[in-house]
């Protein structure tokens, strides 16, 4: 499979997250957006890394996995305190965290 399909899923999957980022007012969805981001940034990663003949992409897309299951664990608790708080995860209310 010619690895051009790859980065046209990748950047149709970033483009998704992207606009779902911009677009939607829920706070999770909003944070799986960002994830999906996350994992089309590292297919892309892989791709060129296997286009170039090196693992210099999928070390650095394992890190980036890393780096997304600390945000995950952090960015939930923040959700979850700000729902017990508030009893709403909308983005339009991010002036409220301010007190």
């Amino acid at each position: 499979m010619n690895p051009e399909y790859y980065l046209y899923l990748s950047a149709a999957l970033f483009t998704i997250g992207a606009a779902g980022v911009l677009l939607r007012r829920n706070a999770i969805v909003v944070f799986m957006c960002i994830e999906l981001m996350l994992n089309a940034a590292n297919l892309a990663f892989v791709t060129f890394s296997r286009m170039h003949g090196s693992l210099d992409g999928q070390v650095f897309a394992f890190f980036t996995m890393v780096v997304a299951a600390a945000e995950v664990v952090v960015g939930l608790a923040v959700i979850m305190a700000i729902f017990r708080s508030r009893r709403s995860v909308s983005v339009d209310d991010d002036s409220l965290l301010k007190y």
